[in-house]
């Protein structure tokens, strides 16, 4: 038990790269079970040290290509997104001035609706009410009303 505990140990110390430890690195390695099984069948650790070397420039450049791809994948994202949030953000403005033309024009129009009905109530109605608080009083606003609006009229007193 305390063998397998040193064993781990020594394996974890030696993938951490302590170089003042590589040779101790080197030694537990063929004192391991793996090490021994080599160090019996030469013909399979020369095997699997070219499948090693020569495996190594292809996983490299997979490596290198899945980073690249990542890293424009990511810029490439980063570039999509902000144009369209660049659109978006255009859309939006352009729609806002839009509903602000709209919104000025549809006041400017109630403005004028409301002026203009209000100045007519106000026209329409304005006679009938000094006409009923005329005959309330006892006068007539159209008995009064052509002498004063017709400038043809000559009954003015004269001093």
């Amino acid at each position: 038990m305390f063998y397998v505990k040193k064993l781990i140990f020594s394996q974890l110390l030696c993938v951490y790269g302590r170089k003042h430890i590589d040779h101790f690195c080197v030694v537990s390695f063929m004192n391991s079970q793996v090490g021994q099984y080599l160090d019996d069948h030469p013909f399979v650790a020369l095997a699997l040290l070219v499948f090693i070397a020569v495996s190594a420039i292809p996983v490299a450049f997979f490596l290198i290509f899945v980073i690249s791809t990542t890293i424009v994948a990511c810029m490439g994202v980063v570039v999509i997104e902000g144009v369209i949030i660049s659109v978006g953000g255009i859309a939006l403005l352009c729609v806002l001035c839009g509903l602000g033309v709209l919104s000025l024009a549809v006041s400017g129009v109630l403005s004028i609706c409301y002026i203009a009905l209000s100045t007519l109530i106000n026209y329409w109605h304005t006679p009938n009410s000094l006409v009923k608080k005329q005959e309330a009083n006892g006068n007539s606003l159209l008995q009064s009303s052509p002498s004063v609006l017709d400038p043809s009229n000559k009954n003015t007193k004269s001093e």
